[in-house]
């Protein structure tokens, strides 16, 4: 057989095996045809496999020693402790420092990265070090991220705002007046509003079983012009806190401080005065932004109107700024609701008022719901004067969260 057969019957073995085999099995593999073929073999093996002369006569040597009964390397062990090329943070030292300073810029005192406004991909990074003198590959660049405690990470929703010097002690103030009303038999509510909803065939997060490969279909994109007539909704909710029960009001039009008002009008109407029927207060805890704003002037005319019609003295504790999460609502209302109708597209809105309404819990969560479809105007401007009018008595612990509404017709 002449050596370019040779060569031939090598190549195609080493491509059928080459998957299989890490660098020392290769090495090995590649010493033991060159050893068989005795004159000429390193320069025949070599030139069917690619490999270089110095590798093979490597691999020959480890045969030939027999240290142990795994060719001659300590067990697992592919190189020989110091082989293989040096890490790169030695080669180069200054390649991690400039590569931080464009994974980071704002760390390195280098706002203007070019690599500041784009997609930092291991790709162009590597692009870009090369550029500056450090030719690296993507490959090694994502090596030396992870070896530098860098992962790929998504955003994470956990800022709302300031945190403010008062926060824990609003916290404690709140819980202080909750127990003190629970006490007492007087009804204690959360109130906020949940995030507006598409109606109509729209993907909704989430899954469900379904026959296999019947996946529900819907429309590929979520605007609101692929819904006509049917719009969005504002799905506001009253919780109450000792009864474990919930009303949610799925208002048409605007989330405005008279929709929020006539929520809580509805949960007192359906659901609250039956519960309490002695009840002279009721306590509401809200978020400080939104339709139930600390700040929002329309908020406290609101207000006045109810206390006015359910002869309650309404007693108001907002959370701080950047804490609405920790609203009771969050996580014992909404949260049940919308596990209720995951995977669900909410193709109208009497499918969502019974979505919401079915929705229960281990621990006994009730919760009624109904369509609102008023109009609430948006964009009202309550005048000084207006303000004025309303009957509030304000906490001397941060009056502009902890107040209370008087009824008119009340006589102190």
């Amino acid at each position: 057989m002449d050596v370019i057969s040779l060569a031939e019957g090598i190549r195609r073995k080493f491509k059928c095996l080459l998957p299989s085999m890490n660098e020392r099995v290769r090495r090995h593999w590649a010493a033991a045809e060159a050893m068989a073929l005795a004159r000429g073999g390193i320069s025949v093996v070599a030139a069917a496999t690619g490999m270089s002369r110095n590798t093979i006569r490597v691999g020959i040597g480890e045969l030939k020693e027999r240290r142990d009964s795994d060719g001659g390397l300590p067990l697992g062990r592919i190189r020989r402790p110091g082989g293989g090329g040096k890490p790169l943070r030695e080669t180069d030292p200054a390649l991690l420092p400039a590569l931080e300073e464009l994974v980071a810029p704002e760390t390195r005192g280098d706002p203007m990265s070019p690599l500041q406004w784009t997609l930092k991909s291991t790709s162009r990074l590597a692009a870009e070090l090369t550029q500056r003198g450090h030719p690296v590959s993507a490959r090694a660049v994502a090596g030396l991220l992870k070896a530098s405690d860098y992962s790929l990470q998504g955003n994470r929703k956990t800022r709302e705002g300031s945190k403010h010097e008062d926060r824990d002690a609003q916290f404690r103030h709140i819980n202080q007046r909750v127990m003190a009303m629970q006490s007492r038999g007087q009804p204690v509510v959360s109130v906020d509003a949940k995030k507006k909803e598409l109606v109509g065939d729209f993907k909704n997060s989430g899954k469900e079983w379904q026959r296999k490969g019947r996946p529900e279909e819907v429309q590929v994109y979520d605007f609101i012009d692929k819904a006509p007539g049917k719009g969005r909704v504002t799905p506001y909710g009253v919780y109450d806190l000792t009864a474990n029960e919930g009303w949610v009001s799925v208002g048409t039009d605007h989330d405005t401080a008279r929709f929020a008002a006539q929520t809580i009008k509805k949960w007192w109407q359906e659901m609250g005065r039956m519960r309490y029927p002695n009840a002279k207060e009721l306590l509401i805890t809200a978020d400080g932004g939104g339709s139930n704003s600390s700040r929002c002037r329309l908020w406290k005319i609101a207000l006045q109107e109810l206390s006015d019609t359910t002869g309650l003295v309404l007693h108001v504790c907002h959370f701080p700024p950047g804490t609405s999460k920790w609203n009771k609502i969050e996580h014992r209302l909404f949260c049940h609701v919308t596990q209720n109708w995951r995977g669900r597209p909410l193709i109208s809105h009497d499918l969502i008022v019974k979505l919401i309404g079915s929705t229960t819990t281990k621990t006994g969560l009730k919760v009624k719901a109904a369509l609102d479809t008023a109009r609430y105007e948006s964009g009202i401007k309550v005048s000084d004067r207006e303000l004025g009018a309303v009957r509030i008595k304000r906490e001397d612990f941060h009056g502009e969260w902890n107040y209370s509404i008087l009824p008119n017709e009340r006589i102190e």
